[in-house]
């Protein structure tokens, strides 16, 4: 299958990459930026292009891999006719491609990317959505090339998993940053409490969230909670996300007793 790539951020780049390692031929890689635009095609053997005008009309597949807001131009820029064309986001409705072209659907891959850090997308869900049952099969097959866990949802779904992966990823990775500023803030290393965030992911693992949480709000231990807060005083940002955290686990945990 000839596939060209519109983008060259971290999700174009490991679809690129994996797409490679299962054998199929990435024809053009396309982005704004010529440099990156080589950047990803040099590694996967590929042509590069700036010019959405220069684009092959004879792919099977194009992959719209750009961010959320650019999917709707970068979609009607295209003049490739009735091929089969999809975007990445796991918040974009399919709609969104309307009147682009025939053929159209969604290949979202669930997983934070980094440029430098290799992942096993054979382990990565992939929501994949099309504009027909045809369609939907063809992207299947081409999800089933990378992945062990292809899953079909709608796009009120899939936004639902984006939101989702938005809280349990990005805002917990935030709580990270945070946490690493109040421990240099008192002179102690974030190593400290690597060990704990390990083992609390990894309870996840065989385990609910509601049925693994610790800490005082859990246990309702108003004490503590407020002198947590009293040494938070100073810092009215990070003091409102303990309050309003600490007050939602314990509202989840009433829900959860009935």
């Amino acid at each position: 299958m000839n596939i060209v790539i519109l983008g060259s951020g971290n999700v174009a780049t490991h679809l690129g990459r994996a797409f490679k390692m299962a054998g199929q031929s990435i024809v053009q890689v396309w982005s704004r930026n010529i440099d990156h635009a080589k950047e990803l095609a040099d590694t996967i053997g590929s042509e590069a292009v700036s010019d959405i005008d220069d684009l092959y009309t004879s792919a099977d597949l194009y992959i719209i891999a750009v961010s959320d807001d650019a999917i709707r131009s970068v979609a009607r820029q295209l003049k490739v006719g009735d091929k089969l064309i999809v975007h990445t986001s796991g918040s974009t409705p399919l709609e969104a491609l309307d009147g682009v072209s025939e053929h159209t659907g969604v290949f979202y891959p669930l997983q934070t990317f980094s440029s430098n850090k290799a992942v096993d997308f054979r382990q990565i869900p992939i929501a994949i959505e099309a504009n027909t049952p045809e369609d939907l099969a063809v992207i299947r097959s081409i999800a089933d090339r990378l992945s062990e866990r292809v899953k079909e949802l709608n796009s009120s779904q899939r936004k639902a998993l984006h939101v989702a992966a938005v809280l349990a990823c990005n805002f917990t990775n935030h709580l990270y940053a945070l946490s690493q500023e109040l421990l240099e803030a008192n002179n102690l290393d974030f190593d400290l409490i690597r060990p704990l965030i390990a083992e609390t992911a990894g309870k996840i693992n065989l385990n609910e969230p509601k049925a693994v949480q610790t800490g005082p709000a859990i246990r309702n231990d108003r004490g503590i909670i407020k002198s947590h807060l009293e040494m938070l005083k100073d810092q009215p940002d990070v003091y409102e996300i303990y309050e309003k955290l600490s007050q939602s686990i314990v509202n989840l945990h009433k829900r959860s007793q009935g």
